[in-house]
């Protein structure tokens, strides 16, 4: 597979490698976090080509939890009072549909030795989220005296929104078949959240997200295998006095390219909070979060006339292990377009001269 190739998929594939989403049924608050797995996949490592690129990318997940996380909700959105100490048997169910549209700038000059790349993300979408169960306990009232208290809940929340804005700024080195990255990202709270909304599209705190990975990809053989590690700061949400503990995450691809044009393999992740949530408003104590997931993937080279090229990749994964954080699968559609490369000229014919 020529070198040309590959750069025109990394400019794709890295464009929907920073979706800083927070569809809020995704473990921290409420089992949200800033980092959506599945963000880096394949070819995440391998350099770009100067320029610009955008990719669009449609973005579906399906998610369900209860005990804690449902618990932990109710509690996020007011519905618990503070003196009441109980039990909650119910459940959240979760379907979002999200578009995104990312814009890169690769820059030509070489930075630190390395190619300099910086992407901003949009996003827009719809966020339906169900909570039903019973809830019973006993309410503490004056005196300490203990009332029995028991409700049936049933909260049913829409939204059609814009969710936060992710700048990303990364660098990225070649040596041959081995690729290294490094990124820096972060969350600018700005989408549609309210507190005392099941539904959000926005995560209602700022977040610093960085972190590297590697890449090894062979052109010859269509070899490759990919794997970024990163770690999330978490800023504390004011309308709430919660803040998450940091995360950790990781994101893998492996895949095999059939021809230059036609690629097959898997994708997954592992997320784990590695920190402890905190804040005058935490009332669910450290509720660290966990998750896995892996699934296939598809791409597909598009030529477009002679300077432009679209990619067109499908994913999708399913998850398993989950810990205080809803969980189910998920699927992204992208489709990118950039400039190609352009084609070394042939090597001229030698003459010889008696």
């Amino acid at each position: 597979m020529a070198h040309t190739t590959y750069r025109i998929l990394t400019g794709a594939l890295s464009a929907f490698a920073l979706l800083g989403l927070s569809p809020n049924a995704l473990a921290d608050e409420g089992g949200v976090s800033f980092w959506v797995p599945g963000f880096f996949g394949s070819l995440a490592a391998t350099p770009q080509q100067a320029g610009w690129s955008v990719a669009e990318i449609y973005y579906h997940t399906s998610v369900a939890a209860g005990g804690n996380v449902a618990l932990a909700k109710e509690i996020q959105i007011g519905q618990i009072p503070a003196n009441l100490n109980a039990t909650l048997n119910a459940n959240v169910n979760a379907n979002v549909n999200l578009g995104f549209v990312a814009a890169t700038y690769v820059f030509a000059t070489p930075v630190l030795g390395g190619q300099a790349s910086a992407s901003l993300l949009a996003a827009y979408g719809a966020n339906s989220t169900t909570l039903a169960g019973s809830l019973s306990g006993t309410l503490t009232g004056p005196g300490g005296i203990g009332i029995p208290f028991s409700r049936f809940d049933s909260i049913d929340s829409s939204l059609v929104a814009f969710g936060d804005l992710v700048p990303q700024f990364a660098l990225r080195w070649n040596a041959g078949v081995n690729n290294y990255m490094t990124y820096i990202t972060g969350d600018i709270p700005v989408g549609a959240y309210d507190s005392m909304r099941l539904a959000n599209l926005g995560l209602g705190h700022g977040a610093i997200d960085a972190g590297g990975g590697y890449t090894y990809f062979n052109p010859q053989t269509g070899h490759e295998f990919s794997g970024v590690l990163g770690f999330t700061y978490n800023f504390t949400n004011t309308a709430t006095q919660y803040q998450n503990g940091v995360d950790m995450h990781f994101d893998w691809g492996a895949s095999q390219f059939l021809t230059k044009q036609i690629q097959v393999g898997l994708v997954g992740y592992v997320y784990r909070e590695i920190g402890c949530d905190s804040g005058s408003g935490d009332r669910v104590g450290c509720f660290q979060s966990q998750v896995a997931s892996i699934g296939p993937q598809v791409g597909f080279i598009i030529p477009l006339g002679d300077r432009m090229q679209g990619y067109l990749n499908l994913k999708s994964y399913w998850e398993f292990a989950a810990e205080n954080r809803p969980s189910g699968w998920n699927t992204w559609l992208t489709f990118s377009l950039s400039s190609k490369t352009p084609e070394p000229p042939p090597a001229a014919t030698p003459t010889y001269h008696k």
